[in-house]
């Protein structure tokens, strides 16, 4: 593997997600080119790639966790507890032999929830493991056969999931650009000295917390771009977890139209991967019970990203 090419813009081009280098400013920042890649590498990193995507294709189609396997979502709202059963004055209503007409109570307990079996005949699962009770963070939990998803994101909800979904039944694939190596960079981080606050818009209307720490400066071909890197600051963010919400110039017509995502990986040397053969569409691409970031205005880039996920118009 060769070491990619470094380079010298001027400050002045970060205005905007892209545009042509002109060097008429004084300081200066590095861009950087994708990393350059042997024939053999650059096939080894196909192959992981499709196989990646071959598991994507087949996760969506079957797993009882699927976007298509989503039947309800229920928000919290103004309410502390919401109940789970069979009964009509529940508000999560499930109907299986093994549910309670009130099977259970969900408590919010600041960033957690208390999740407690409302009889004694009533009981769920944790990793396949019976409980009557448990405070938990956000994660999944089994009733009967259903999961049920404990989203928080300071806007808490409970998504229901059915391995007997009807969406199912739309299952038509997942599309993909080629892969194409030279959009994978590896890059360093141009930091956020003041570690800023920002707001995250998302789908369902409320502002997400967010810390931007900091930007990727790259190119792509001959155009000199910088996208921001933020970290969610929300209960089952992932913690550390960098991510980099854009558009760009497929957005609306090859690509879905709200944006896509790329997680970016740290690496030892101290920069970040950067793989937009990794980049992947939102959930609610593909169902309407979801919650999703909405790309800043600042990640709109000018240029085409031929690579990652396509727009399959599931949603």
């Amino acid at each position: 593997m060769k070491k990619f090419l470094w380079i010298l813009l001027p400050l002045a081009f970060l205005s905007s997600g892209c545009q042509s280098t002109k060097f008429n400013a004084a300081k200066t920042i590095i861009a950087e080119r994708p990393i350059h890649f042997d024939n053999a590498a650059a096939e080894a990193i196909k192959k992981e790639i499709e196989k990646d995507r071959i598991d994507s294709r087949e996760w969506l189609r079957t797993n009882p966790t699927s976007y298509l396997a989503a039947i309800d979502r229920i928000d919290f709202g103004q309410k502390n507890m919401l109940t789970v059963g069979k009964a009509d004055d529940n508000d999560v209503r499930l109907s299986a032999p093994d549910i309670e007409p009130h099977h259970l109570k969900i408590t919010l307990e600041g960033d957690r929830f208390r999740v407690e079996a409302a009889g004694p005949k009533a009981e769920f699962k944790i990793k396949n493991e019976a409980k009557h009770q448990a405070i938990v963070d956000p994660s999944y939990i089994q009733l009967s056969r259903y999961q049920l998803r404990l989203s928080h994101q300071r806007f808490p909800a409970i998504i229901v999931f059915d391995p007997q979904s009807p969406h199912f039944k739309n299952y038509k694939g997942v599309d993909y650009f080629p892969v194409d190596p030279s959009y994978r960079y590896e890059l360093p981080l141009t930091p956020d000295s003041k570690q800023e606050k920002v707001t995250i818009l998302s789908t369902r209307g409320n502002r997400r917390a967010a810390e931007r720490i900091g930007w990727f400066n790259f190119y792509v071909g001959e155009q000199a771009c910088r996208l921001e890197a933020t970290r969610l600051l929300e209960p089952g963010s992932g913690g550390d977890s960098v991510s980099v919400f854009f558009r760009d110039a497929t957005s609306g017509k090859e690509t879905y139209p709200l944006g896509r995502y790329v997680d970016v990986l740290k690496l030892k040397n101290g920069k970040y991967l950067l793989d937009f053969n990794l980049a992947y569409n939102a959930a609610c691409a593909f169902s309407e019970y979801y919650n999703c970031p909405v790309p800043p205005k600042d990640n709109t880039l000018s240029v085409a990203i031929r690579a990652g996920e396509k727009d399959s118009h599931y949603h």
